[in-house]
């Protein structure tokens, strides 16, 4: 959902007012509108993607992982993940694991860069014609794969890619939107 802009202070108010009171009480606790908006609109998305997929028409109450990585109670057999920037919400819902990012492309920051990306990845940036755009692909793609695996940052954030061979991705970038995301899954 790229259209958080467009949402009208009624609309916020009727969406949080729609949500469970667990799930309200997180989304007003946010200071600002974004927030509320990111936080309410993703869970809605949850809500009509299992409805759509799955026929569910409660809504979901959630249990946490070790690391913090939110299942649906009573339906470890469906995944989800979901993740929200301040141009677009994204939710993947699967019959196995999954990992979603989706970030907006910023300015690009050569230290960050060097910080984070292999040097094979940096390499890769640099030389792009839109290397904001390019740096973004890759953090997408790191952080979706450290959300599959529940792992979450690391401090080897540099070669997470190249660690795990069993992983495909699925990189989308929306120019005119200005974000990119990414999606993480295992392969069968």
């Amino acid at each position: 959902m790229d259209e958080l802009d467009s949402v009208s202070a009624d609309e916020l108010t009727a969406a949080i007012d729609s949500l469970p009171q667990w799930r309200r009480e997180k989304a007003v606790r946010f200071k600002f509108e974004q927030g509320k908006k990111e936080c309410a609109f993703s869970y809605l998305l949850l809500c009509r993607g299992l409805d759509e997929m799955y026929g569910i028409k409660d809504k979901p109450i959630f249990e946490y992982g070790q690391h913090g990585k939110p299942v649906i109670a009573g339906r470890q057999d469906i995944h989800f993940n979901f993740s929200h920037c301040k141009n677009a919400i994204a939710c993947v819902l699967s019959d196995k694991d999954v990992g979603v990012d989706v970030e907006r492309v910023g300015r690009f920051n050569d230290d960050l860069a060097r910080y984070v990306l292999s040097d094979d990845e940096y390499n890769c940036v640099v030389s792009s014609s839109a290397p904001d755009q390019e740096f973004t692909k890759y953090w997408t793609m790191k952080e979706a794969l450290l959300k599959l695996t529940g792992d979450g940052l690391t401090d080897d954030v540099k070669s997470v890619l190249s660690k795990y061979s069993n992983v495909v991705f699925e990189t989308n970038v929306n120019k005119e939107k200005g974000y990119v995301l990414s999606i993480a899954e295992y392969v069968d």
